[in-house]
């Protein structure tokens, strides 16, 4: 039997979207990130979708809480952390979290080495986390199917029971490797059916990782001198190739080495006087050290 929904229930859009101000969080998403374009939008459609789910429940219709836990795939340095800090604010405006936390772990946080060490760590790290967001860093080393004597398994089906049970004042957010979360969901349905919200963090280009290290050296009061760009672009493309490269937290151990690189330039210059200009500027030479175009 169909039901008929008068017109006559005005929900004026843009003044609850103010309300929220969850405006400024996307827009402090954009700015502060580099790149990841997908990443971007999925943040926004998870938060339209909350909302609109806010304004039926305001004007009373049915609906049933939208999924709310995710999952976070990608390489080291993309940017994962940053965007739970900002989901979890955007949970917190939407009044779809109590205190808008965010707490960060991994295994060793929730996992014991002996018999009947693993329920109370883990029940203390949810109980920290309640009212805000959960984020399990690399959290398929949770699962360790190899060894019998192992207790992540434990671990997970403590936070499966407040996945369910509690899921109106706790979201989990699950993050790791892409390959290695997807064989992590495939060892445990009722895991993967409690995991709505699936956000893939690309890796960012070269050119996008030159952009980071300015934004990184502006923070720090430094500047790239007019040929060093060109090196650094260099730079990028042979790390790249290398093992444990990490984006984003690359680029911030090149640049930290580079400063160390020009301070050391500086000291031993024997030169008494300096400029701003001397004390800011990261020349050509001051990356071109490093091992990498020595190899």
């Amino acid at each position: 039997m169909s039901q008929n929904y008068s017109n006559d229930t005005l929900v004026n859009l843009q003044e609850e979207y103010d309300k929220t101000q969850i405006q400024e969080v996307i827009d402090e998403l954009e700015k502060e990130l580099i790149g990841l374009q997908p990443v971007k939008t999925r943040i926004r459609e998870i938060a339209a979708l909350l909302l609109i789910d806010k304004l039926r429940n305001n004007v009373g219709l049915a609906s049933g809480t939208p999924g709310l836990h995710m999952s976070f795939t990608g390489s080291p340095g993309t940017g994962k952390t940053t965007v739970a800090l900002k989901m979890a604010d955007i949970l917190y405006k939407l009044e779809y979290i109590r205190k808008g936390h965010l707490m960060t772990v991994t295994r060793d946080d929730l996992v014991g080495q002996y018999i009947g060490h693993t329920a109370p760590k883990t029940k203390e790290v949810l109980k920290r986390a309640m009212g805000g967001v959960l984020f399990i860093d690399e959290a398929y080393y949770l699962y360790k199917p190899d060894n019998e004597r192992d207790y992540g398994a434990e671990a997970i089906e403590i936070l499966l029971q407040v996945m369910e049970n509690q899921r109106d004042d706790l979201v989990v957010i699950f993050a790791g490797y892409k390959d290695k979360m997807e064989k992590f969901y495939e060892s445990n349905p009722g895991l993967s059916s409690r995991v709505t919200n699936h956000v893939d963090f690309p890796d960012y280009t070269c050119e996008e990782l030159l952009e980071i290290a300015k934004l990184m050296l502006e923070e720090q009061q430094y500047q790239f001198a007019p040929d060093a760009h060109q090196v650094l672009l260099e730079y990028a493309e042979k790390r790249m190739k290398q093992p444990h490269f990490a984006n984003a937290r690359s680029m911030r151990n090149a640049i930290d080495r580079a400063r160390m690189r020009q301070a050391n330039r500086i000291f031993d210059s024997g030169d008494k006087m300096l400029t701003k200009y001397d004390l800011v500027t990261i020349h050509p030479e001051d990356i071109l050290k490093s091992r990498l175009f020595s190899q």
